[in-house]
């Protein structure tokens, strides 16, 4: 599994021509670290019941209470993930209304509050823009893996 995170980090960086480290301070500065670092966490759960399944695939813990309990796990991380998403989202939303509504508009502060708002509000929505999708994603695949897994044991 660490293998497949090195590839696929050193093929990101290759496609966006950043350092690792350059990615890490960029996702840092555009999500936060408290949301990155649930983000991962779930994320690993989901990808660790993929892998749980793939690994029943292959003669480890041959039964379907095995297949019940990740294919529950991977679900209820998917959920994970989308809550946390909605949440940061209206996170972001909820700062930039009190940012608005603590700050005096006058003609000559308009311009820096927007965009201040702006930057608040970006920020809320790319949680969604990356935590639906990665959620139905990994619902997606485990939902797949577990139909072919009880056609195979139908055989």
């Amino acid at each position: 599994m660490l293998g497949g995170f090195v590839i696929i980090a050193a093929v990101t960086s290759f496609l966006v021509d950043m350092t690792l480290i350059d990615m890490l301070s960029w996702v840092s500065q555009h999500f936060g670290k408290s949301f990155t670092a649930l983000y991962l966490v779930l994320v690993g759960v989901g990808v660790l019941s993929i892998a749980q399944l793939y690994a029943k695939d292959i003669g480890v813990n041959n039964n379907a209470q095995h297949c019940r309990y990740w294919r529950e796990c991977g679900l209820q991380a998917a959920n994970g993930i989308s809550t946390l998403a909605l949440t940061f989202t209206l996170l972001g939303i909820s700062l930039g209304i009190g940012t608005l509504a603590d700050t005096p508009l006058t003609p000559s502060t308009v311009q820096n509050i927007i965009g201040e708002l702006t930057g608040q509000f970006s920020i809320a929505f790319m949680t969604t823009v990356i935590g639906l999708p990665t959620a139905a994603a990994i619902r997606a695949w485990l939902a797949i893996r577990c139909a072919k897994m009880s056609t195979l044991s139908e055989d």
